[in-house]
C-alpha cells in the first residue's frame, strides 16, 4: 500500500510540475496590472488555458491528499 501511494504521489508531483510549466505567463502585456485589468474586463480563458487551469487544481488537491496519506501511513 505504501509503495503504491508513493508511486502515485510521484506521478501526481510530476504531472503538477508539467502543468504549471505549460501554462502561459499571467503578466504578458501590461506587466503587473495585466491580470487584474483582464479580470475586470471579463476576459475568459478558453481552450487549453482553461483545461490546464482545472488540471492544476485537481493535481494540487491530489498532491495534498497523497501527502497526508503518506504522512499517516508512516506513523
Amino acid at each position: 500500500m505504501l509503495i503504491a501511494l508513493r508511486i502515485l504521489h510521484w506521478l501526481v508531483t510530476l504531472g503538477l510540475i508539467v502543468t504549471v510549466i505549460m501554462q502561459p505567463g499571467q503578466s504578458a502585456g501590461l506587466g503587473m496590472i495585466s491580470g487584474g485589468a483582464e479580470a475586470l474586463m471579463g476576459r475568459r480563458k478558453k481552450g487549453l488555458d482553461e483545461f490546464l487551469s482545472k488540471l492544476t487544481v485537481v493535481l494540487a488537491i491530489a498532491f495534498v491528499v497523497t501527502s497526508i496519506g503518506l504522512t499517516m501511513l508512516r506513523r
